[in-house]
């Protein structure tokens, strides 16, 4: 007994080890700097509306003014086809052609789970059917979506769902494999065969399952948020080191490139922006906040990061008078 006792011990101190010396492979280092680094901006019309912008001037000013040249754009279900079966592709149209006209490119973000609260967009009529009516619907909107814009030189990449694997916000199911139906769906109508993006938290998830299904990786990355959880706000104590490594293991695994869909450059406070104060909303985000997040990309090493807020970012500029971020922001695209 004393004997099966003192192997056990030992078992447990080599694991101990074998995690101590992980934990250290990710924590500890300085990532090689990328000489090219690439930013984008998010885009959600609905958002734009929601903060009580013009979204059109919004879209328009993230192109002209800003600067941008990269785009992720949310297509969301309930906005393409408020009825069933009665598809409206105007405003979405307006957006690709926008892009096309400057030479910019777009990360076309599709499916039930798109960006923005409520996360699942599904439109009203869609919410009365059982998942499986639900998962043709969708396949059978992602069939009409690809198809239109499968020949626009502004596509550049598809993101099919976002964060599929995550239960956050008004969605009702998670189904891994009709993930893969719609993957192939995609692949399939494209024949251009533009990069599909999959997508999962950069904070806690470990991007294996993203980057099995998808021809890249897409990570969030948030620096300081309100946690539902505790009350409280957190900085998270994550290093740049943390991203490249577990960057460079699904590179090693898998191949593939992971690239930064979200990169904060807005508030994450208790309530959403339309309904938090805008000094709760300046303490996870101001101007030094904005420069801290910028830089920490960048030790990353990562190549390609996409802001989330340029809408936040554009309102702070147009509406609160406080263009600071914004003209701070416009420094990423001036070359």
């Amino acid at each position: 007994m004393r004997k099966i006792l003192k192997i056990f011990s030992r078992v447990l101190i080599l694991i101990f080890l074998i995690i101590l010396i992980f934990l250290a492979y990710l924590f500890i280092g300085t990532p090689p700097q990328e000489k090219e680094q690439a930013f984008g901006v998010n885009f959600s019309q609905k958002h734009a509306k929601d903060l009580g912008l013009d979204w059109k001037e919004t879209y328009l000013a993230l192109l002209d003014d800003l600067g941008a040249k990269k785009l992720k754009v949310a297509a969301h279900w309930d906005l393409l086809e408020p009825e069933e079966e009665n598809f409206y592709f105007e405003d979405l149209d307006w957006q690709i052609r926008e892009a096309e006209k400057r030479g910019a490119k777009i990360l076309l973000a599709i499916g039930m789970k798109t960006p923005r609260w409520p996360e699942c967009h599904l439109p009203e009529w869609a919410k009365k059917l059982e998942k499986e009516k639900q998962q043709e619907k969708i396949l059978k909107m992602l069939e009409k979506v690809v198809l239109r814009y499968k020949d626009s030189s502004a596509i550049e990449y598809w993101q099919v769902e976002n964060e599929p694997f995550f239960r956050f916000g008004d969605c009702l199911w998670v189904d891994k494999r009709f993930l893969q139906k719609e993957i192939d769906l995609v692949k399939s109508l494209d024949s251009l065969k533009r990069p599909i993006i999959i997508t999962d938290t950069g904070e806690l998830s470990t991007w294996i399952t993203a980057a099995k299904m998808g021809d890249r990786a897409g990570t969030t990355m948030y620096r300081k948020v309100w946690v539902r959880q505790i009350g409280l706000y957190l900085s998270y104590p994550y290093p740049p080191a943390f991203y490249w490594r577990r960057a460079r293991i699904i590179k090693m695994l898998f191949d593939k490139e992971v690239m930064v869909v979200e990169l904060q450059a807005e508030p994450w406070g208790p309530k959403l922006l339309y309904d938090s104060p805008l000094e709760e909303q300046e303490k996870t985000m101001n101007l030094e906040q904005f420069k801290k997040n910028i830089e920490f990309a960048k030790k990353t090493g990562l190549k390609e990061f996409y802001l989330w807020g340029g809408e936040w970012i554009y309102w702070m500029k147009k509406v609160q008078n406080k263009p600071e971020i914004w003209n701070e922001a416009k420094k990423l695209f001036d070359s």
